[in-house]
């Protein structure tokens, strides 16, 4: 999976090295040689990761990040903080800007690419998830900074370490930071993760008496905990075997011996990273619920309605089993909204729908087009069978009378409903539904609170 990287560093000879060896494993390279063009270029460019020097002039690699994060243009793209600095101190100081990880130079190819992929598969995913987004009808929301929204919330921490004292250890400084902790040891054994609500697992490579990376691999292709964090605690000396973790699915990985801060500021960052794709997968949802329900009555919306009946339609006129329509109006709605107010016809609306969910089956499609009208797609339909739902709905919503005000009053609500059924191969979506409106004018003229049926 390659990716577009921008390299940010104030020295020429750190870029050109920099860009040799991501380009040699066929990565896109931007160059950046301060932090103000850095600033720009990323705006402009939107890589999908930034290398980012921390010791540069002027503005340097700290306030680079925190400037990134704080601009809803910029703040989703995953920055790595590169350095010659190994305090961690240094490396706290990077995550708390902002940045998702940190890299001690001189460093490897293998550390880096392993970096750089881990960082690749989220950031795909979460471009996916924006893209969808940004198609569906939520794009006021895109205009602010998502990841300020994100609260840091304490996250469930699984860890999975054989050694009594160390898990023990790292259970007490994940709960010292207000984590809920639970040791391997304390649980008892792994089933049920998922069920468990667990956020993060710290599985340790430390142990003899299992083999992390395995652990991993399992955890990574199993639907039910594919979506876990999860954090590899290594030797320092064990870095190849970290970035065989990372190309297996993992998402951070930290050396023993573990520090307190470092830990906290790693799960915060994996917390905050796993919430954000959440959040981006319930506004994807909420999209698409816009884009084909009506809002009001919950029932599918005109967008929805057209689709599906041109889906249906073409199957019919091929030789299919027919379809029929039924499309229905509130006799005298005009009335209830002026008499009662418009959240009266709000309720009348609300409760018409529901009455038509519970008298229809299973495979019709029931939908507002707009207004007090009501559309019904019968697949596999003729047209008696049609007329014979439609009178039975006709009779449900007729049969109580119908709470408005908040439950002061009631009165009574009737409809007026008219079927088209498709007759040949020749027929279009407009004729049938052209039908079921004659059909229904008729029904009107000859006095509401009836069902007419226009056969041809």
């Amino acid at each position: 999976m390659s990716a577009r990287i921008l390299v940010v560093d104030d020295i020429e000879a750190n870029r050109r090295l920099l860009r040799a060896r991501l380009e040699a494993q066929y990565y896109t390279v931007l160059l950046a040689e301060n932090g103000m063009q850095a600033l720009g270029r990323a705006k402009d460019e939107q890589p999908d990761i930034i290398l980012l020097d921390v010791m540069m002039p002027g503005m340097d690699g700290y306030e680079v990040c925190k400037r990134l994060k704080a601009d809803n243009e910029t703040a989703h793209i995953p920055v790595v903080m590169v350095t010659a600095l190994n305090d961690t101190e240094d490396r706290i100081r990077g995550l708390d800007a902002g940045a998702e990880d940190f890299l001690t130079k001189p460093f490897e190819d293998f550390a880096l690419m392993s970096r750089i992929g881990a960082l690749t598969r989220y950031n795909s995913v979460a471009a996916e998830l924006r893209q969808r987004q940004a198609s569906s009808g939520l794009r006021d929301e895109l205009n602010e900074n998502p990841l300020q929204r994100i609260r840091d919330k304490p996250a469930r921490v699984f860890v999975v370490d054989d050694n009594p004292r160390s898990s023990a250890r790292i259970a007490d400084m994940l709960r010292s930071g207000g984590h809920n902790a639970v040791t391997l040891i304390e649980a008892g054994g792994l089933s049920d993760l998922a069920e468990q609500g667990v956020d993060i697992l710290l599985l340790s490579m430390l142990s003899d008496r299992f083999d992390a990376l395995k652990l991993c691999a399992h955890f990574k292709s199993n639907e039910a905990t594919r979506s876990l964090s999860i954090l590899l605690l290594c030797d320092p000396e064990d870095q190849q075997r970290a970035g065989k973790g990372l190309e297996l699915g993992a998402s951070d990985v930290i050396f023993s011996p573990v520090d307190r801060q470092e830990l906290l500021a790693r799960v915060r960052t994996q917390a905050r990273r796993a919430r954000y794709i959440d959040m981006l997968r319930e506004r994807v949802d909420r999209g698409l619920e816009l884009s084909i329900i009506d809002q009001l009555t919950g029932l599918y919306n005109r967008r929805f309605m057209t689709n599906q009946l041109d889906s249906f339609m073409r199957r019919a006129v091929m030789g299919g089993a027919p379809v029929s329509v039924m499309m229905a109006d509130i006799d005298h709605f005009k009335s209830v909204n002026d008499t009662y107010g418009h959240d009266a016809g709000d309720e009348v609306l609300i409760e018409v729908a529901s009455r038509l969910k519970s008298n229809v089956r299973a495979l019709d499609v029931v939908c507002r087009p707009g207004g007090e009208e009501f559309l019904v797609i019968m697949p596999e339909t003729p047209g008696d069978l049609a007329c014979a739902a439609a009178e039975r709905i006709r009779q449900a919503v007729a049969a109580q009378p119908f709470s408005v005000n908040k439950g002061e009053r009631e009165i009574s609500i009737t409809v007026s409903a008219g079927v088209g059924t498709v007759l040949g191969p020749e027929d279009t979506v407009a004729d049938l539904v052209k039908r079921a409106d004659v059909a229904l004018y008729q029904a009107k003229s000859s006095g509401r609170n009836r069902v007419e049926n226009q056969a041809a």
